[in-house]
């Protein structure tokens, strides 16, 4: 086990893990970054056996990857960032946080190979193509185009993963998620979804 017990502290709550990151990175918190309540009840239902394997598309700073490899120190998180910058303190925050079984990739999950994985998280990386005034930056092309593609590319994925893939949706429409998911569990207002594959 790492040694990021001596942290326990910043898992308290959002305002208090965010002070790892820059000052502008937690002002994006709110919007961008998963709540830690939301990424607890997430981790909990992907990492349901020891040696899980998660991935966190679109993983943004990692918030979600190391709150979940925190909690859960026998299953290993990952996260794919398009953008070098949130990639780097992603990066930089495992470093802080001393957490051994979280590690991030820089790239487009376009790129990525699905068969390492038997679990998957999704906060809508997506939507900011159909509303790019909401969007993190302005250092990626915008388009509705895109979100088409990316929504049905990971469809097609996530389709082919094998019977048991746990999938969880935060703040989605439901584009990516094939219809040989089963949804298990909801978050009261339906914005947490939790799926299997049948």
């Amino acid at each position: 086990m790492s040694d990021s017990r001596g942290n326990a502290q910043l898992f308290t709550s959002d305002n208090a893990f965010d002070q790892i990151y820059p000052q502008g990175i937690q002002q994006l918190s709110k919007r961008h970054w998963t709540p830690l309540q939301i990424a607890t009840a997430a981790a909990a239902f992907l990492a349901h056996k020891p040696g899980s394997r998660v991935l966190d598309i679109g993983s943004g700073v990692g918030k979600f990857c190391l709150i979940g490899a925190y909690f859960h120190p026998e299953s290993y998180f990952y996260g794919i960032e398009q953008r070098e910058e949130l990639y780097l303190y992603a990066r930089q925050a495992k470093e802080v946080l001393k957490v051994e079984n979280a590690d991030f990739i820089s790239g487009n999950f376009t790129r990525f190979n699905a068969d390492q994985y038997d679990g998957f998280y999704f906060y809508n990386s997506f939507f900011e193509h159909l509303k790019p005034e909401d969007g993190i930056d302005q250092q990626i092309n915008y388009s509705a185009n895109l979100y088409d593609y990316y929504s049905r590319y990971m469809q097609e994925i996530m389709d082919q993963r094998v019977s048991g893939t746990r999938l969880v949706t935060y703040y989605s429409m439901g584009d990516e998620v094939p219809d040989s998911y089963q949804l298990v569990d909801a978050s009261d207002d339906m914005l947490l979804r939790m799926w299997i594959k049948r």
